[in-house]
């Protein structure tokens, strides 16, 4: 669990809303929000910081910038801006340990390197059309599937290529010996698979609570899976281990005073009841401030690290996104990142009492009481690789 002291930090930061309704609705989520560094870790001794809504770095020593959460197939978009001759980078697929240029993928901003310059991929892919404008912003536009990339530099594809020596990884951002910025920095899952099929329960399986007195009432309607009253639990008959979960929430409270409380689990034991990971569902807040959630927040890894704001509202859909990788665990509801946490606790099955629980498991949705009043649509999953 975070220090009081940094938890607080963690929920003051503010938040920089970057993506469009349609880019929410359409699976994107944004790697940096304008205004910290949340989700990102300093490899190195090159000094990152943000300034003037980009991430930028001082002219120094060499060393890069990752993700905390690993991405296996995506679209990117970013946006760079540095000095016509400055040589940097982006890495793609590249571990925290090692050189991530060997790891994974370089993605040169340099026009100095005669075999691999701007658009290229260093030691892998070459190409001649990459050129980009000196001190101004300039974008890449990069689709990796399976072992296919395809680069598009201001609009324009410069590269059309395939290797398969990493498979997932790290984003990442180079620092070398000059001043370089990134910013509008977004990405959206590939190959997410529908676990519901917006008419039957098929592929669900229900699990009920010890000795409710009332319990839920599970439903579809309107292409979403509708629950009622509570305790009760709604698991995927498939279990999942490493994965990122995309889901659209709605909660319906009845009246201003009563806010639903529900979760989703990640890695649960099957057919059993309320186990594994619990990413908080509760759009509560304290003194009309939504960085003071009630009881960890959506997007709250439950127990241990509260929301960093409530984004979504009470009776709309919001889209929630999470990755699961390891001891690693990140949310983002609308696209705003709002949870970056890592299990430090030893190995085990039991998360409740601070045990990691790194095996495969169900996802369930939570029916908390009896003013439950949720709907969830348009689940989707993708296993990553290991």
């Amino acid at each position: 669990m975070l220090p009081r002291t940094l938890a607080l930090l963690f929920l003051a930061l503010p938040l920089a809303a970057q993506l469009t309704q349609k880019e929410i609705d359409g699976g994107w989520i944004s790697l940096f929000d304008g205004s910290s560094l949340l989700g990102w870790k300093v490899e190195g001794a090159a000094e990152w910081m943000v300034e003037g809504g980009a991430i930028t770095t001082k002219p120094g020593p060499y060393g890069w910038l990752r993700t905390t959460s690993e991405f296996a197939d995506y679209e990117l978009k970013l946006e760079f801006r540095a000095c016509e001759h400055c040589n940097s980078g982006v890495f793609l697929r590249s571990a925290a340990a090692g050189e991530p240029h060997k790891t994974g993928y370089e993605l040169q901003i340099w026009t100095g390197n005669k075999e691999f310059p701007t658009g290229s991929l260093i030691g892998h892919a070459s190409t001649m059309k990459g050129k980009f404008k000196g001190d101004v912003w300039n974008s890449y536009h990069v689709t990796l599937q399976g072992d296919r990339f395809i680069i598009r530099l201001n609009g324009k594809t410069v590269l059309d290529a395939r290797d398969a020596k990493s498979k997932i990884g790290h984003v990442g951002f180079q620092s070398n010996k000059n001043k370089i910025e990134f910013r509008n920095v977004k990405l959206k899952p590939l190959g997410m698979q529908p676990l519901f099929n917006g008419n039957t329960l098929g592929g669900w399986r229900e699990v009920k609570a010890p000795r409710a007195k009332e319990p839920a009432v599970w439903s579809t309607r309107k292409g979403a899976i509708h629950v009622e009253k509570g305790p009760g639990q709604m698991e995927t008959e498939a279990a999942f281990d490493d994965l990122i979960l995309r889901l659209d929430i709605k909660t319906n409270p009845a009246d201003d005073k009563h806010h639903p409380n529900s979760g989703v689990f990640v890695r649960g034991e099957p057919n059993a009841f309320w186990t594994g990971y619990k990413i908080q569902i509760r759009n509560e807040y304290k003194d009309g401030d939504r960085t003071k959630p009630v009881d960890f927040g959506t997007g709250g890894m439950y127990l241990y690290q509260p929301t960093r704001k409530v984004v979504g509202d009470e009776g709309m859909f919001f889209v929630e996104t999470i990755v699961a990788r390891g001891r690693h665990f990140a949310a983002w509801v609308n696209g705003q990142q709002v949870m970056d946490w890592d299990d430090p606790h030893p190995e085990g099955k039991s998360v409740r009492d601070k045990q990691a629980r790194l095996g495969a498991g169900a996802i369930s949705l939570q029916a908390h009481d009896p003013i439950t009043n949720l709907d969830f649509k348009n689940i989707r999953a993708v296993r990553l690789p290991k």
